[in-house]
This record gives C-alpha cells, sequence and structure tokens, in this order.
C-alpha cells in the first residue's frame, strides 16, 4: 500500500466505562482538563478518523451522547474492566478494524494514531498493541472485528485482561518512544493538576 492509498475506514471505541477509582469515583471521561471534559478533547482527536465514534459509558449517557455516534454499556454490572467494553465496541463497530483508546490519553496526536492505522493495515487481521517502556498498552489497539469470537471465548474462559487476548492471537506491536509525552495516562487527579500547564 502506497502512502498515497486511503485507508479502510474503521470504527473508532473511547472507553469510558471505569469505576473511575484513582479519581475518588468520579466519570473519568467527563473530568474537565483544559476547561473541556476529558472524553471532548478524545473526541476532536478521531472525529475526523471515522463515521463510526463508538463511547463504552456504564452512567451519564445523556453526557456522552453528544460526543458519540452510539454508545454502548458492560453485559455485566458491576464495572467489570475494559475488556467488557472492548467486547461491546466489537459487537457494535459497523467497520473491519475497532481502533481502541482510553478516556485519559488527550495527548495523543494524529501522527500515532495514523500510524497505529497504518501498521494494522499491515497485518490486517491481527490485533495491533502500542509497545514502550518495555510493557505492552493494551488499551492503544487496533482489533480485528473478526476476532469478536476468540474475545468471546476467553471471556467465557474467565479471562478478564484484554493484553493476554490479544497476545494469545498473536499481536503486533507498534513501537512508541520510551516516556513518550503522548502515551501520559492522566488517571489520577496529581497526574491531571501537573499536566494542566501543558498545551493540548
Amino acid at each position: 500500500m502506497t502512502a498515497n492509498t486511503p485507508l479502510p475506514p474503521c470504527s473508532v471505541l473511547l472507553l469510558a466505562g471505569g469505576r473511575g477509582q484513582r479519581m475518588g469515583g468520579q466519570d473519568k471521561g467527563l473530568i474537565e482538563w483544559h476547561g473541556e471534559p476529558l472524553i471532548a478533547h478524545l473526541q476532536r482527536k478521531v472525529r475526523a478518523l471515522t463515521d463510526d465514534l463508538i463511547i463504552s459509558c456504564n452512567r451519564n449517557r445523556e453526557r456522552y451522547e453528544t460526543y458519540a455516534d452510539q454508545l454502548v454499556v458492560d453485559d455485566e454490572g458491576d464495572f467489570p474492566g475494559p475488556l467488557a467494553g472492548i467486547r461491546a465496541g466489537l459487537k457494535a463497530a459497523r467497520h473491519s478494524h475497532l481502533l481502541v483508546l482510553p478516556c485519559d490519553v488527550p495527548r495523543i496526536d494524529e501522527a500515532l494514531l495514523q500510524s497505529m492505522r497504518e501498521t494494522a493495515n499491515h497485518n490486517p487481521d491481527k490485533p495491533l498493541m502500542l509497545w514502550h517502556d518495555e510493557h505492552w498498552e493494551p488499551l492503544l489497539c487496533v482489533i480485528p472485528v473478526s476476532l469478536l469470537p476468540a474475545f468471546e471465548t476467553a471471556w467465557n474462559s474467565g479471562e478478564r485482561s484484554p493484553g493476554r487476548v490479544m497476545r494469545s492471537l498473536g499481536a503486533n506491536a507498534l513501537e512508541c518512544p520510551d516516556n513518550d509525552p503522548r502515551l501520559a495516562n492522566l488517571n489520577t487527579p496529581e497526574l491531571l493538576k501537573a499536566h494542566n500547564t501543558v498545551s493540548d
């Protein structure tokens, strides 16, 4: 594929369905950063990439509806974790691939999103996860929707780790620089405050 060949369309899933334990139980996607909810920053970064923007949320649906083409919720109560949100996104996705991002990485940029899509397109039958600082980032990934049955099998066998599921399916890695500021997880009040002077 040449650089001028358009990439196939993808669905995008923003994960905002967690318990928010590190934020004192607050709905993390709705916490403000630079005067806007975190979800608004992510929505703006990915809006041009897709006509199928999905948000996984388990509360405050009316507020999230503004930012999404469709909403999904976990099929089990009590916040069962990100794998539940990913499964729901795979079931709802309208395109062949699902690009997944957590709601607390507002500094991700267009170049990295493009690299994720391009790298995934080289091996379209395998999941792609980011890799940096000697570890996987399983919630920043691109998943072929055709792998939904494998995710369901893993879930039904008791697996709850998205990373383990994707590694078992031969996931490819997109390596990012160590300490890449674009991957800063603003998932505590202290981190939000520390990054509040950094331009979005």
